[in-house]
């Protein structure tokens, strides 16, 4: 090698490590240290401070949403009728169990709320109907779906109906299912969201549902998740279709970079700086660049579905019948939850589609399970 060109070589090289340096040990760790989702979060420093105020925040939000029910005037629809309007374009199935370590956070309450206030914006014509579907079986009654009488329709299992043990899994299934059947012979709606009652829909839900109905894979879906787990959202993933995300953020951020540089475009550079933007995107957290998508309905992401969870899922058409029909012939234990029992469905039976959609439609405010015995 030529000393000058050696010089230059020797030169680059030091001004990259310089850069990166200062960007992976300097910068990033000091914008991203409170940032939960980051692998910079300093868990030993923020973590119960995280946990108290989402717990603070949400017992608030349920106290306001118990006052506001309490005082809140029936709604003669759902009073008067005996069943619901049939054929919505939309109907939103919200499945709910009393929480007994988890009572004086209304999770319900606050769902249903946000619910109704969404709805309100809608204008004449509804976003969608909404039913509740109470599949508390314990001795105890579920207050807040009591509550919530007087205003929306809630469904149950028949009084006196005798209910075997199960495993806690397979009971949650059964519950599951229950709600799926009951809820579209009701109303033969023309799609359907089954909401679980610690699943907070955004401001947008209703906007988004609407575009993604319109779009053409969703004829073709068994289901559509709305929600999974922010600590789960990386790019560093199995899911292939995240790693090829990743790479194309990195070739277009690299290429964008070398632009606003006016450097010469070189394999060598292009692949050092995809490396930079790839590296800092990660570390970042992808869940906070997927919330710029939230500036349109139209830039919201659908990908193949991910294996976890189910507080949030849209059946279009009739393929709720075709879910509980599924879920019916498995049975669910630990391990074995209904989501992992429908990702295993859908990657084994030809024909069957499931989509993702990013970011989140919903916020899981559950803290507490219903099904697990420690707190989120």
């Amino acid at each position: 090698m030529a000393p000058g060109l050696q010089l230059r070589w020797s030169r680059g090289a030091t001004q990259a490590l310089v850069v990166f340096a200062l960007t992976f040990c300097v910068v990033l760790p000091a914008c991203c240290h409170r940032l939960l989702y980051s692998y910079y979060f300093l868990r030993w420093a923020y973590q119960d401070g995280v946990r108290q105020d989402a717990l603070s925040q949400s017992l608030r939000r349920g106290q306001d949403a118990l006052r506001f029910w309490q005082g809140a005037a029936p709604d003669p629809a759902a009073a008067a009728a005996a069943e619901p309007p049939r054929h919505p374009e939309l109907l939103v199935t919200v499945v709910t169990v009393r929480r007994r370590r988890a009572l004086r956070y209304h999770y319900l309450l606050q769902v249903m709320r946000q619910l109704r206030a969404l709805l309100a914006g809608c204008g004449e014509r509804p976003c969608a109907q909404v039913l509740l579907c109470d599949v508390e079986s314990g001795p105890e009654v579920h207050e807040d779906a009591r509550l919530l009488e007087r205003h929306f329709h809630v469904l149950r299992r028949p009084a006196g109906a005798r209910r075997q043990p199960v495993d806690t899994f397979e009971r949650e299934k059964r519950d599951y299912v229950f709600c799926l059947r009951r809820a579209f012979r009701l109303a033969r709606p023309r799609n359907m969201v089954v909401l679980e009652d610690d699943a907070l829909p955004r401001p947008d839900f209703f906007r988004v549902l609407k575009e993604l109905l319109g779009r053409r894979f969703a004829a073709r879906s068994l289901y559509v998740k709305l929600y999974h787990p922010e600590r789960l959202q990386r790019y560093w993933n199995p899911e292939p279709y995240r790693l090829l995300e990743w790479l194309g953020l990195g070739l277009l951020g690299a290429t964008l970079l070398l632009r606003l540089l006016s450097r010469r475009m070189s394999a060598g550079r292009l692949a050092l700086l995809a490396a930079y933007v790839m590296a800092a995107a990660e570390l970042l957290g992808r869940h906070y660049l997927l919330e710029l998508r939230r500036l349109s309905p139209q830039l919201y992401a659908v990908s193949p579905a991910t294996e976890c969870c189910t507080p949030a899922m849209l059946y279009p058409g009739n393929a709720s019948l075709r879910v509980a029909s599924y879920l019916d012939a498995a049975v669910c234990s630990k391990g074995n939850a209904k989501d992992t029992v429908l990702y295993r469905l859908v990657r084994d039976m030809p024909g069957e589609r499931s989509h993702s959609v990013e970011p989140n439609l919903v916020t899981h405010i559950g803290f507490f399970s219903s099904v697990r015995h420690n707190s989120f």
